[in-house]
């Protein structure tokens, strides 16, 4: 079955593979074993996980004969400035939903996204799929041949990247109880999750919700990881119970930056000199390191989190930091 996946067409885009670092002082202040998989150096765009999903995607667009990439996102979307990113590099044209209105100043991912070429249309009050279609409709009658990528990336061809990066990480050969990452869209989650019964991994798959509760976005992953599966030509399914999503971090709001993140950044900056983004890996990280203190991961766990890139928003939330 991981056979039938690694033939999925894809345009390599990103550095990969990223390495495998340790984060002996921060492990050491907590009583664990920490690695970091170094996501955020895929290189493309200032790099990111998502740049993964789009050597899939973009596969997928041309060989659909497309033009232009059309996606959606939040204002500070990392997932959108990567699009840009894979467009610029492969000849395409980009637009960009973004939600609400432009900021006063182009700053972080926006600054990017105009850098690299996209057109950014704001919806405003409106809801962003619902410009998204309607401007697939204009761009499709104005013969631009636009190809629609879902929010985050996250369609079967797209997460199924995810299971060749839990493969990419088992072959550098650490041997984990656990792997925590930011989940949002519920691609990452899933592809590793899908990976994981193909390769026969037993650690935990954590995900920490930046965003959705857990009543939402759990059968959103187990859906899509079983999606994924199906496009190996098996029929394996995941269990329910493999699919583990914290919630309880993300009440405050998506890309509200409270205590948990400002923390989090501020210590695997000042103990590793690892820059995290106050959205997604903040977050998650201001979560792992909750968890460790509480006593629910137990002192001497090995640890790989997976770092998803941002770091670009930093630089548009500098006044919460």
């Amino acid at each position: 079955m991981l056979e039938s996946l690694q033939r999925l067409p894809r345009v390599r885009l990103g550095q990969l593979p990223t390495p495998v670092e340790a984060l002996p002082r921060l492990g050491a202040r907590f009583g664990v074993q920490i690695w970091v998989k170094r996501d955020d150096l895929t290189g493309l765009g200032m790099g990111g996980n998502k740049v993964r999903k789009l050597e899939f995607l973009v596969s997928e667009a041309l060989a659909n004969g497309a033009k232009t990439l059309v996606t959606v996102g939040a204002v500070q979307s990392n997932h959108c400035r990567q699009t840009a990113a894979a467009a610029a590099r492969t000849g395409l044209g980009c637009v960009l939903i973004l939600g609400g209105d432009p900021p006063a100043h182009a700053t972080g991912n926006v600054l990017l996204d105009k850098l690299l070429g996209a057109e950014l249309i704001w919806a405003g009050t409106r809801s962003r799929e619902e410009v998204l279609s309607e401007t697939f409709e204009a761009l499709w009658s104005a013969g631009r041949r636009p190809h629609r990528i879902p929010y985050g990336g996250s369609s079967p061809v797209g997460a199924a990247a995810f299971a060749h990066a839990l493969a990419e990480f088992l072959d550098q050969g650490i041997e984990v109880d656990r792997i925590v990452h930011a989940t949002s869209s519920g691609g990452t989650q899933a592809g590793l999750l899908a990976g994981a019964v193909v390769l026969n991994f037993a650690g935990e798959i954590l995900g920490i919700s930046v965003d959705r509760p857990s009543s939402e976005l759990a059968p959103m992953i187990l859906r899509l990881a079983d999606e994924i599966l199906a496009l190996g030509g098996g029929t394996a399914h995941v269990s329910p119970d493999a699919v583990h999503v914290l919630d309880e971090y993300c009440r405050p709001g998506y890309a509200v930056v409270s205590d948990l993140e400002r923390g989090a950044i501020r210590e695997f900056a000042s103990s590793e000199g690892l820059l995290l983004d106050p959205v997604y890996t903040g977050r998650a990280a201001g979560g792992l390191l909750d968890l460790v203190r509480s006593g629910r991961i137990q002192r001497g766990e090995r640890i790989l989190f997976w770092h998803t890139g941002g770091g670009p928003a930093l630089f548009a939330h500098a006044d919460e930091l």
